[in-house]
């Protein structure tokens, strides 16, 4: 009983989430896939959870339709010849959506925030390029210390530990968004509910039904408001794909920003001119728990389960809309790198299955003590069937399998706990640059989740930050991860394509690697 009354309750919210759509032209109505756990910039990191607060607000630099960084907030800026101070020309237009002046002192502000450790920002490391960023949010030095100075209202200073070249590319980050200081000192954390919020992007929040929608609307005090077609943006948090794809055949969405991959085929052949896939800069991967007391703190385990996986069914076979399969953790396309290949990619099925299998042996497992494994996954069709396969690729060597989902959120912050043997996880670059990946495998990382660590690989990518000559610092970060995959770090499965369903209707839409597509580029045709 209490099962159907969860169904009702749900179909009644769904119902009544229907019965509110808007039915204007100028709304776009996008299918997001979670649950945002918060719209304050310090309190997420999901791509989901982007896609609404990236229209929400805007940085220093922001995003073209075509993903390219162009100037946000700040109209100009210089570089000092030794690449370790910027200075930043605010616009003078620059307003808060209740029209207070957007100030430098408010992203000295933000900055300020997401590091101080009191935050508890799981992103906040992608600022440590700043001066004195990692002491602050490690409790070593006050906030105040942090190489960023307001030196006027409309002047911003900001100064690195070293030379950095894809410091812009993170300015457009929300980690490196400015939150407004009147209304956060006023309201404390709940100023990013929707009776408080006030942003300084194309849009403002109006409501938050949660688990329904998400409404926002133009804002009329962005600086480029008349360049913005839409009155409106409604999200719709939909985490499974199937649900997106038949609310867009009902025409209930105009974009769902992923679909099923067993429904690849029928869509290009009723909906091509609406289903799109673009090569993406991500990786999906199982972490493996290097904790004292799982089966996978053992790198033997970790190399024979990862030996296992055969990665091009799963490609090929399970997906099937063009991702490729991965034996490195950086993918294809990072600016000025190349990555190193594991080991496995050159043998044969058989060679790895006879490897993997000695390997579990050594590790003291076999038919009469099995290897018994957690797996976690985050609610989607497309992660059970990968969740699934692996699980019976996993068989031939003895391993038992528990498979557990849950919602995003839950998923998540579960595995930060470090409650799994193995887990499902996926890594969106940030931006164009391979330490954004390989930063993920550094020791206390909030995103670390298996909680690997090697005294060498950070030796070595504390190297790279300090080397000027970027083919020299590449090659120094292809030698740490070199020695992630030697160890299995991550088990790499695939890399991503990005996959959209989009209102052929819908202009000013283009693909790019980052799959990043700000609402206020986009309009209907009349």
């Amino acid at each position: 009983m209490r099962k159907q009354r969860l169904l009702l309750a749900s179909s009644a919210a769904l119902l009544s989430g229907l019965m509110t759509l808007p039915l204007q032209a100028d709304t776009l109505r996008i299918a997001i896939m979670g649950e945002p756990a918060s719209l304050d910039p310090h309190k997420i990191s999901g791509t989901w959870e982007n896609d609404v607060v990236g229209d929400l607000f805007e940085g220093l630099v922001t995003e073209a339709a075509d993903g390219e960084r162009i100037p946000g907030v700040a109209e100009s800026w210089e570089i000092s010849d030794d690449g370790t101070e910027y200075t930043f020309e605010l616009r003078d237009d620059a307003r808060w959506s209740d029209g207070e002046v957007v100030t430098a002192e408010d992203f000295v502000y933000a900055f300020q925030r997401i590091l101080n450790p009191a935050t508890a920002a799981d992103y906040a490391y992608l600022l440590y390029p700043v001066k004195n960023a990692e002491t602050v949010y490690e409790g070593d030095a006050d906030p105040e210390t942090l190489g960023i100075e307001a030196v006027d209202d409309h002047t911003l200073k900001i100064t690195l530990e070293r030379s950095t070249p894809y410091f812009l590319d993170q300015l457009s980050h929300y980690t490196a968004y400015p939150v407004p200081k009147h209304v956060v000192e006023e309201h404390g954390d709940d100023w990013s509910r929707a009776d408080h919020m006030v942003s300084n992007g194309p849009f403002k929040l109006e409501r938050w039904r949660s688990q329904t929608r998400i409404e926002v609307s133009r804002n009329d005090q962005f600086h480029d408001a008349d360049e913005v077609a839409l009155d409106e943006v409604v999200y719709f948090p939909i985490e499974e794909r199937t649900t997106a794809l038949n609310r867009f055949r009902a025409d209930e969405i105009d974009v769902a920003r992923d679909f099923p991959t067993q429904q690849y085929d029928w869509l290009q052949e009723n909906l091509p001119d609406a289903t799109t896939t673009a090569p993406f800069l991500g990786i999906y991967y199982y972490t493996l728990n290097t904790r004292d007391g799982h089966p996978t703190a053992d790198p033997r385990v970790r190399e024979a389960l990862s030996l296992a996986v055969r990665r091009e069914v799963i490609t090929n076979q399970i997906l099937g809309t063009g991702e490729e399969p991965a034996y490195s953790f950086v993918p294809p396309g990072v600016n000025r790198y190349d990555a190193p290949q594991s080991s496995m990619a050159d043998m044969s099925q058989e060679e790895r299955m006879a490897r993997a299998k000695e390997l579990l042996a050594e590790a003291g497992y076999g038919p009469d003590d099995p290897l018994e494994l957690n797996l976690r996954y985050n609610t989607s069709e497309d992660h059970r069937k990968v969740a699934i396969a692996i699980g019976a690729m996993w068989e031939p060597l003895g391993v038992e399998v528990e498979l557990n989902n849950s919602e995003v959120a839950v998923h998540y912050e579960d595995m930060r706990q470090g409650d799994f043997d193995v887990g499902r996880a996926g890594w969106i670059g940030d931006y164009n640059d391979a330490q954004n990946f390989l930063s993920l495998l550094e020791t206390g990382v909030a995103n670390n989740y298996g909680a690997y660590s090697n005294e060498k690989f950070d030796a070595l990518m504390d190297q790279a930050s300090e080397t000027q000559d970027l083919d020299e610092r590449a090659d120094i970060m292809a030698e740490a991860e070199k020695l992630a995959l030697d160890e299995t770090a991550t088990l790499p499965i695939y890399y991503y394509v990005s996959r959209n369903l989009v209102n052929p209707d819908l202009q000013g839409w283009e693909n790019n690697i980052e799959d990043i597509h700000r609402s206020r580029w986009v309009s209907f045709d009349d």
